[in-house]
């Protein structure tokens, strides 16, 4: 291979400069179009059937939301105190809800507030919804004021539910010690927990180096006949695998295939990952085939993980059959794919960096190799 050959292929993935285009052809009215939007949404809410489509109404919040239109998805909501759904507590449990999805808890604390005077009930029910969008809108700070005041003022029995969103804002702020004596207050006021309860604890010790944390609630979920399933699981082999337990992994794979638990995508990612964390190539490469035997898909990250990790050992030709299997579903980072370009044009696989560049789409020029030898002296 000549090293004029080797220039050639140099910077084969690097992108182009973007077009530069007129800022009269690409300014766009959003305002008008969003409005528009808004207005559609209202007329369509006249239909029962459409107000029954809570899928329709979260895509819709949190596009404006995406775009900072707070004032429209007031608007919208808002417009739902028109119809007689307004006195049904789900129905308005769920614009609650809506509000925490768009991080609008004020707003949610509002309507919940506003609730006798719509003649609406307020149970244990709505409060779920009015402590949910408060953790949504990442108001984690308000969650020990709502616990201390309203129960009490309402009358409320927290149920399971509670606990559960309760335990959840305290794994989203990290504090595992609080989220882990909710779990204690709860079965102390006689309110069993669920799986959703042992999962959400689970994931949040195991995944923050707390192994031994984790194990003593994976010891109360066993003590309380809680069956875990496959969420519970992954959770326990990302454990393992942060403490590079490996073999311990592997044999917990095997254990939730004894108990017919099927493992999953997320199972066989963290323990690809855990493999290349642990620099064991072989096992990493095995695990792979085995998922793509099942015909699995792995998200870009864990890709591109394995992929850098098998390029830093030397072996480009397993790079090459990661990129050509993957490349119509995950368009990796170009660097990356320039890095496997470099090294099979070292171990002169020069036809397959070409066909490299051919699967990869990039609309990128490139001198044609058939007249790599014609030039050496070349700038």
């Amino acid at each position: 291979m000549s090293s004029a050959a080797a220039r050639l292929l140099s910077g084969l993935f690097t992108a182009s400069a973007p077009t530069k285009t007129a800022a009269s052809n690409t300014v766009i009215t959003k305002s008008g179009k969003f409005q528009t939007m808004v207005s559609k949404f209202k007329t369509s809410s006249e239909s029962e059937d459409f107000r029954s489509r809570y899928d329709i109404y979260l895509n819709t919040v949190l596009r404006l939301a995406k775009f900072r239109r707070f004032s429209m998805i007031e608007e919208i909501l808002q417009h739902q105190k028109n119809f007689k759904d307004i006195t049904d507590e789900p129905y308005t449990s769920r614009l609650i809800a809506l509000y925490g999805k768009a991080g609008m808890f004020e707003n949610a604390r509002k309507l919940y507030d506003e609730m006798p005077d719509l003649n609406c009930p307020r149970t244990v029910y709505s409060f779920n919804a009015l402590l949910s969008a408060c953790i949504d809108s990442g108001k984690f700070d308000k969650i020990e004021g709502i616990l201390k005041d309203l129960p009490d003022e309402l009358r409320l029995t927290l149920d399971v539910v509670s606990y559960n969103i309760i335990i959840k804002g305290y794994y989203k702020m990290r504090a595992l010690d609080s989220a882990a004596a909710v779990l204690d207050r709860m079965i102390k006021e006689g309110v069993n927990p669920n799986l959703i309860t042992f999962n959400t604890l689970l994931n949040g010790f195991y995944s923050n180096d707390r192994f031994a944390d984790g194990e003593r609630i994976w010891g109360k979920m066993e003590e309380m006949n809680v069956v875990p399933n496959v969420r519970s699981y992954n959770a326990k082999l990302y454990g393992l695998a942060f403490e590079k337990r490996m073999k311990e992994a592997v044999e917990l794979i095997e254990e939730m295939k004894s108990k017919e638990i099927e493992p999953d995508l997320y199972s066989y990612r963290g323990l690809i990952r855990a493999f290349v964390e642990d620099e064991n190539l072989e096992e990493a490469k095995w695990w792979y085939c085995d998922i793509m035997k099942k015909g699995c898909v792995l998200d870009k990250i864990t890709l591109e993980k394995l992929l850098g990790f098998v390029c830093e050992k030397g072996d480009f030709c397993s790079a090459y059959e990661i990129c050509v299997e993957n490349l119509k579903k995950c368009r990796f980072d170009e660097a990356l794919l320039q890095v496997v370009a470099d090294g099979l044009i070292k171990d002169s696989k020069v036809e397959d960096a070409e066909k490299l560049m051919q699967l990869s789409k990039r609309k990128i020029k490139v001198i044609s190799l058939s007249s790599q030898y014609d030039i050496d002296n070349y700038e």
